[in-house]
């Protein structure tokens, strides 16, 4: 079947509020995408779209297209991918317009891709015990540094007698970040996360698990597509419902990717993400007497001295601190593997080279 892909290139897409969206479109096709291809290639090789990664391969959508690609592709839910149907391994993946990615759980210092072309990322927790303000600076960093906007969602209201003092904890991790209550059982999700789940849209739901993720992407869907779990009543603390990421796509035209729940979030090259989480403490650093001011007992220490003028909270300046080395320590241990796994593939490239000669 030949398909006429020139509506999807910048200089015909019209918005999609005026028009039926395509089926491209569904799936968060935009002219990011489209600016990287050659109109009169997408026959042979049509965009598609990874909507689940598991170990046997990658599970891709298009336009009238569902198949599969090998592991060897090198994508992550969420990328845009030009197929190759005749050599699927040779599919080529688009330049992502953003990028989620975490230092990889153990000891192997790699680093994991939890999606791409994100726009809009909830990051869930619930008004319970799993509450952490921590954890939520650290969801936050990660969004800013992959250059996603952040909305903090608060969830299980209904377990406590008050949910202001979450909202307002919440609230303080940044300026820039809204903070919704919700209960994600009813029809909160599909009226309040509305703005951001607009048609061609792609959003995300990050957090630990139990707190309601699935849940929501079933409000949004309309069904009980998703299947769920409740909590532990002993600590709070959610069963792995979700196991894989998963992009669905909802009837009114916006994608949602659902995660399994992550309560280990090691930062990696996340430094432009902390520094607006905490603008503040970046500033005051900037005055501090000494370059290398390690905000303890040197003098001069702007830091310091706002702390003990009331100014900054000690305990959110100490999570800055730990942030920022484990992003610093994160990094470099990451660079360095990348360096030795450069070199190793030198000398394997030498020896092999000299044994054919």
């Amino acid at each position: 079947m030949t398909r006429d892909y020139s509506q999807f290139m910048p200089t015909a897409a019209a918005s999609a509020t005026s028009r039926t969206l395509s089926a491209l479109e569904v799936l968060g096709w935009q002219s990011f995408f489209a600016q990287q291809t050659d109109v009169d290639a997408l026959e042979q090789t049509p965009p598609v779209r990874v909507t689940e990664v598991h170990r046997s391969g990658l599970r891709v959508k298009g336009d009238g297209i569902d198949a599969t690609l090998p592991p060897s592709v090198e994508a992550t839910v969420g990328d845009w991918v030009l197929l190759d149907q005749v050599l699927p391994q040779d599919s080529v993946v688009l330049e992502r317009k953003s990028l989620i990615k975490r230092r990889a759980p153990g000891h192997d210092r790699s680093v994991q891709l939890i999606g791409a072309n994100i726009d809009t990322v909830f990051v869930v927790t619930s008004c319970n015990a799993d509450f952490n303000v921590a954890r939520l600076e650290r969801f936050v960093a990660l969004a800013f540094e992959a250059e996603v906007a952040p909305v903090i969602v608060l969830t299980k209201a209904d377990l406590c007698d008050d949910p202001s003092g979450y909202v307002e904890q919440a609230e303080r991790v940044s300026p820039d970040v809204p903070v919704l209550l919700l209960d994600a059982r009813g029809g909160d999700p599909a009226e309040k996360l509305a703005p951001w789940c607009k048609p061609g849209q792609t959003v995300a739901f990050l957090g630990t698990s139990g707190v309601g993720k699935s849940t929501m992407v079933n409000a949004l869907s309309g069904n009980q597509k998703v299947e769920t779990q409740g909590i532990r009543e002993d600590d709070a603390r959610g069963r792995h419902t979700t196991t894989y990421r998963h992009l669905h796509v909802l009837p009114d035209g916006a994608c949602v990717l659902d995660t399994p729940g992550m309560r280990e979030l090691q930062l990696t090259d996340a430094a432009t993400g902390l520094g607006e989480v905490f603008a503040d403490l970046e500033e005051l650093a900037a005055q501090c007497k000494f370059n290398d001011c390690a905000h303890d007992t040197e003098p001069g220490c702007a830091v310091t001295a706002a702390i003990e003028a009331g100014q900054i909270d000690a305990a959110r300046q100490a999570r800055w601190q730990k942030l920022v080395a484990e992003d610093k320590f994160n990094s470099t241990t990451l660079a360095e593997r990348k360096a030795s796994d450069k070199s190793l593939g030198k000398l394997i490239k030498g020896i092999q080279k000299k044994n054919r000669k």
